[in-house]
């Protein structure tokens, strides 16, 4: 079996308390070049600034036009021009008083405005502060403060939020720049508060009239602090330097130049994840490092097979929700078909998916499949896709697969936090047998696995299995402002992300559990809520679930948010009327999805304990607008239970008096 990764340290057996770790891994393509020596970009401003030297009259950042109220065609900057209004923005910034370590706070969609503020900041070492573009007024309130940003750039339909009484931060703001022009009462309201704000155009003519030498950042100059949602309490600011960014995007090229299907400038990225978020910022970076070109979604996630259509990317990025609603897509049409043609789509399937397993790429695997059945998925994404990344959650391994036989592109899975850059493993495309798992360590990064003794996770055991540790020249710093927090999560050198994986024979890594969601029932039982919800989502009736429970109780109870077209089948089959949010009240539905849950919870061979004994079925969803999940789709187990605190009183009463 071919190895993907290699072992430079052996592993050890816990003494005195101390718990086992499992051997150090590194990708093979490091070797001993860790970091290279001959690799003179080490900043964010010297990979953007030498594309632009080579490439100048590349497209690099596209936004869409509207033309009276219509969506139009792609516009396109090239390398160069974006190059002269950075230039521009920088001096602006400088004239308005800037200095090298100002913090910069960018605050909207991504869109190329975005991208220029940003590079603005590389080129005179200020620090970019992204704003979470999703999130309410408390939390972007709370960053201002936190980071003492001093100048923000904002989008347009964000300007409200800032002058948003509750956000009372923004009156420590020195300077507002919006992304395009600002309403006369906007001005007006900037004004109450004692700030000048400028349209985009006038802060670029203020850069043209006060020209400044660039101040270009050294390696370990702090390029951003990105602030992580967290699922509890406050954000956390990650700091990132800008070596950090320089050998992410070095470890990419030297992963991405093995394969046979080779980046060009032709490639073409649509940027719709968070600019916010780290996995967006580090593929346009290796984007703006190839002379590729990226555009922008219009702004409308619901809509954006619009965006696909018309700039038909060759990349495609999501988190595991968009592939979702791919599949669902694609098995809506499939269900459409007559018997006999969905007959041929499953045989034509297993075809294609025989071949691959066998070692075949997925081009060459059945190109006949491809024309009869899958063309159609292909159109789907915009019919130029080669290449889908997931990243942000693990991928189920019946979707990957999916994805893999019917997009016509290469499927990757990667793993990793803002912490890491986004990456500390990364799966290699047309490889089945890591199907499944999140890939390999990635160049410049080094992992190895620790005990968890109360899980029962041994990293020298068979399989190995443990806390996931990472080192390396792509790991963060510390967190901003909170040395207690940075101490906590590094230990000799290792960060230490909470995170349970496990190391499958050929080196790739699976992810299982997560560490920090544990908790003791009250016999003594410990409980890992991220697996079993996991798991539990494989009911076809259920939409999402959270898990509850604590330490005062002996059982485990759930909030169940059902799927709606499988609760109204159910319904017509059991002879129940009403509306969707009716079919969630009815008792005999409860009790229809408890009995599903137990047939999950025998076939995954759960414990007793961890069979949910209750649940409380609600038809809303968890969604970010209400605070229950993060932008990255992880709940908010805290304020998931404050607003069900009432309910689960109830019923764990109930469950204790015998009544359910």
């Amino acid at each position: 079996m071919k190895f993907f990764a290699v072992q430079v340290e052996d592993g050890r057996v816990g003494r005195d308390g101390n718990p086992a770790v499992g051997p150090v891994y590194r990708n093979p393509l490091a070797k001993n070049d860790f970091p290279p020596p001959d690799f003179n970009l080490s900043n964010s401003w010297d990979i953007f600034r030498a594309s632009v030297e080579k490439y100048p009259r590349n497209r690099m950042l596209g936004s869409r036009e509207f033309n009276t109220g219509n969506l139009g065609h792609y516009v396109w900057k090239t390398y160069k021009e974006v190059y002269d209004e950075v230039l521009l923005i920088g001096s602006a910034l400088k004239a308005s008083g800037a200095e090298p370590g100002s913090r910069i706070g960018v605050y909207g969609s991504n869109c190329p405005q975005w991208i220029m503020a940003m590079e603005a900041c590389n080129a005179h070492s200020f620090i970019c502060v992204p704003l979470y573009d999703n999130l309410g007024p408390g939390a972007v309130n709370f960053i201002i403060e936190h980071a003492e940003i001093d100048f923000v750039f904002v989008q347009d339909k964000k300007v409200k939020e800032l002058l948003n009484s509750d956000c009372r931060s923004a009156q420590r703001l020195r300077l507002v720049v919006c992304f395009t022009s600002l309403a006369r009462e906007e001005k007006d309201g900037f004004s109450r508060i004692g700030l000048k704000p400028f349209s985009w155009k006038e802060f670029l003519e203020m850069g043209r009239e006060n020209p400044a030498e660039l101040s270009v950042p050294q390696p370990l100059t702090i390029s951003t602090i990105m602030y992580t949602s967290g699922t509890s309490g406050d954000p956390k600011g990650v700091v990132l330097t800008h070596e950090n960014l320089a050998m992410i995007v070095r470890g990419l090229d030297l992963f991405m130049d093995q394969f046979e299907d080779k980046m060009t400038v032709d490639d073409v990225y649509l940027s719709f994840l968070p600019l916010a978020h780290v996995l967006d910022r580090i593929i346009e970076e290796y984007f703006f490092h190839k002379g590729a070109s990226v555009g922008y979604y219009h702004g409308d996630i619901n809509a954006l097979k619009e965006d696909l259509t018309e700039l038909k990317p060759t990349l495609f990025a999501g988190v595991p929700r968009v592939f979702e609603r791919v599949h669902e897509g694609a098995m809506k049409t499939i269900e459409e078909l007559s018997p006999l043609k969905r007959k041929i789509f499953g045989i034509l399937y297993s075809y294609k998916l025989a071949w691959m397993n066998l070692g075949y790429k997925q081009k060459q695997a059945s190109p006949l499949a491809d024309l009869l059945a899958f063309r159609k998925v292909k159109a789907g994404i915009g019919g130029r896709v080669r290449l889908i990344v997931s990243g942000g959650a693990p991928l189920s391994t019946e979707l990957e697969e999916f994805l893999r036989v019917t997009t016509c592109a290469f499927v990757v899975q990667g793993y990793g936090l803002t912490e890491t850059c986004g990456l500390a493993t990364v799966g290699f495309p047309d490889e089945m047998s890591m199907l499944g798992a999140v890939g390999v360590v990635s160049v410049f990064s080094e992992i190895r696995l620790e005990e968890v003794p109360e899980m029962g996770y041994n990293p020298l055991g068979n399989p190995p299995r443990g806390e996931i540790c990472v080192r390396g020249k792509t790991v963060f710093s510390g967190y901003h402002k909170a040395p207690d927090l940075t101490k906590e999560s590094f230990k000799d050198g290792w960060f230490y992300t909470g995170d349970i994986g496990e190391f499958l024979p050929n080196g790739a890594l699976k992810i299982i559990d997560r560490k920090k969601n544990i908790f003791k029932l009250s016999q003594g039982e410990y409980v890992a809520v991220e697996y079993l919800e996991k798991v539990y989502s494989s009911a076809p009736v259920i939409d999402d679930i959270w898990v509850y429970g604590n330490s005062t109780k002996s059982m485990l109870v759930a909030v169940i948010i059902p799927n709606e077209d499988h609760t109204k089948k159910w319904a017509e089959l059991n002879g129940h009327r009403g509306s969707f949010s009716e079919l969630c009240s009815l008792e005999q539905l409860r009790n229809y999805i408890i009995l599903e849950l137990k047939t999950v919870a025998k076939r995954n061979k759960l414990r007793g304990f961890e069979y949910m004994k209750g649940v409380i079925v609600d038809h809303e969803p968890f969604d970010v607008q209400k605070d229950l999940v993060t932008p990255t789709m992880k709940k908010r187990r805290d304020r998931l239970l404050k607003r069900y605190q009432v309910e689960i009183d109830k019923l764990y009463q109930s469950l204790t008096a015998g009544i359910v």
